[in-house]
């Protein structure tokens, strides 16, 4: 890839990571870059590779002169630069490494929008100490310590640790679930961990609960008995809102969808919004590159609908043709109909 091209990309990237959030970060380009996945990310604050390089689809080269087109851009921007060094979520709070052959600072920065409230800075700006990850392995493993086992596990040094090692075997699992519990027993807790679990069809690292102490989850459960009938109230204050924030954000959609695809009739253009918009769907329109309104987000979301609707591609995946294979046999109908959407 030719280095204005690569600046082109991150530009884009690193737009929408400032239009969602009002400030960027290596991290988020990276990923809008899709050379790391978001798993991968997770992985490694969970301190299991000693460098997010080793993750990554590109060299360290590669990620270097990314961050120098980062600068290059943010600086273009009038966007401020803040050091925000990365720990990891182990016992020892050991600083991330990004790559093993350069220096972190190139990668660590977070570049602010200067129309972010001072409130909002200074949260960004405080040192972040990650809660601790303990992981509930799905296979046989062994204690490096004790060459004991358990049901959960905590990574030092690269290695993993049973909870009695870690002096961690005192605190009880409490399932993910009841939000208003966790976060309460998480306060209470001098002591606590997130319990992760992989998730073999999504490949993925799930947060399945919390460890905290026993006195804490008891505490947490009076208070919220002592105010439940408020919180049901507010949950339906929030769902309300949300319901409200979709069909704005969908409206907005479907107008993008008919600047970009004049041809498109209005009902249909509807019908993609709502469709790829849908919350928690996990489709491309709930992405942060959707909800900026990127021109590529919003043509993959058209893109996807006719392939469902003005083609044999579900047909073809019946019969047992494969995914990819069925795509290309459907390319140039889903072109053909992109060029009628487009006049």
């Amino acid at each position: 890839m030719s280095k204005p091209s690569l600046s082109r990309r991150v530009a884009e990237a690193a737009e929408i990571a400032l239009t969602t959030r009002k400030y960027v970060t290596f991290i988020d380009v990276v990923t809008g870059l899709r050379w790391l996945h978001s798993r991968h990310v997770d992985t490694w604050r969970q301190g299991r590779v000693a460098t997010l390089s080793e993750l990554a689809a590109v060299d360290e080269d590669r990620l270097l002169t990314t961050a120098a087109l980062l600068k290059e851009w943010a600086l273009a921007k009038g966007l401020k630069p803040v050091d925000a060094p990365y720990m990891a979520g182990t016992r020892d709070r050991r600083e991330l490494r990004f790559t093993a052959g350069h220096g972190q600072e190139p990668f660590r920065v977070h570049w602010l929008s200067p129309d972010l409230s001072e409130a909002r800075v200074r949260k960004l700006t405080e040192p972040k100490v990650p809660d601790l990850v303990v992981v509930a392995p799905l296979n046989a493993w062994t204690c490096a310590t004790c060459g004991d086992t358990g049901p959960y596990l905590i990574m030092e040094d690269d290695q993993p640790h049973c909870l009695t090692c870690a002096d961690m075997d005192h605190l009880v699992f409490l399932p993910s679930g009841n939000a208003a519990l966790s976060r309460r027993a998480k306060q209470e807790s001098g002591l606590s961990a997130v319990v992760v679990q992989y998730n073999r069809r999504r490949k993925v690292y799930q947060r399945i609960g919390l460890l905290v102490e026993e006195a804490a989850l008891a505490a947490a459960e009076e208070r919220c008995l002592a105010d439940e009938e408020v919180r049901l109230l507010r949950r339906e204050r929030d769902r309300v809102r949300r319901a409200e924030q979709d069909v704005e954000f969908q409206a907005r959609m479907a107008a993008e969808i008919a600047r970009l695809f004049p041809g498109c009739p209005e009902q249909r253009a509807q019908e993609i919004a709502e469709h790829a918009g849908q919350r928690g769907s996990g489709r491309v329109g709930r992405t942060a590159a959707a909800r900026a309104l990127s021109e590529t987000v919003i043509t993959l979301a058209v893109i996807a609908s006719i392939r469902h609707l003005d083609t044999d591609y579900d047909h073809l995946l019946m019969s047992g043709v494969p995914r990819m294979e069925a795509r290309d046999m459907v390319r140039g109908r889903i072109e053909r109909k992109l060029e009628e959407f487009r006049r």
